[in-house]
């Protein structure tokens, strides 16, 4: 069993989240699902990015780093998108880190430090052929992560949906979602 924090991306903690969370503890694990919009969902991507801006991408990740201060420290680290950067702020910088499991994004790794940590399995997972995992650099920093590391696996899926395993949004792709979930499932069935 592991413990999780499972952070959203930028249209909120959509009921897509909250069934993909519900899932993983189904499975047995522990998933804290914090909130960093205070209950605000947003309809659209550039809805979400707005809202995003006006609070602030800094103040979001430290919002996040303090939810994950309230667990205990040996925990993986998940995020969607925008919460992917708090996610792997927090599986290269908190000591105790068990893991990370990045969805449609990823931040070049000197971002948060020199390295990947070397006892940290990180799994990052995004389309083929999404503009924003693809166009915007987040391919190019997952594929010098998992160069970087013998932890680290990348597994894309056909397609150029961003947001792909969140079943409340139009991005939703059932099989890329239903795969990527049992990869999941198998990657942290692994965590001890």
């Amino acid at each position: 069993m592991a413990q999780i924090i499972l952070f959203h991306h930028v249209q909120g903690l959509t009921p897509g989240i909250s069934t993909f969370a519900e899932g993983l503890s189904a499975a047995g694990h522990v998933v804290h699902t914090p909130d960093l919009f205070d209950g605000q969902t947003f309809p659209s991507l550039e809805a979400g990015m707005d809202h995003a801006r006006a609070i602030g991408f800094g103040n979001i990740i430290d919002r996040a780093v303090a939810e994950a201060e309230d667990l205990a420290v040996d925990l993986v680290y998940a995020g969607f998108s925008m919460g992917v950067m708090p996610a792997q702020k927090l599986a290269q910088t908190r000591t105790g880190a068990r893991g990370a499991l990045l969805f449609d994004a990823c931040v070049p790794i000197e971002e948060f430090g020199a390295r990947w940590p070397d006892d940290v399995p990180v799994q990052i997972h995004g389309m083929d052929a999404d503009p924003s995992f693809v166009e915007e650099g987040d391919l190019d920093a997952a594929r010098a992560l998992v160069e970087s590391t013998a932890q680290a696996e990348l597994f894309l899926y056909p397609g150029d949906a961003h947001l792909f395993a969140d079943s409340s949004l139009p991005s939703y792709r059932r099989e890329a979602a239903d795969l990527m979930t049992g990869r999941v499932l198998d990657f942290l069935s692994k965590i001890r």
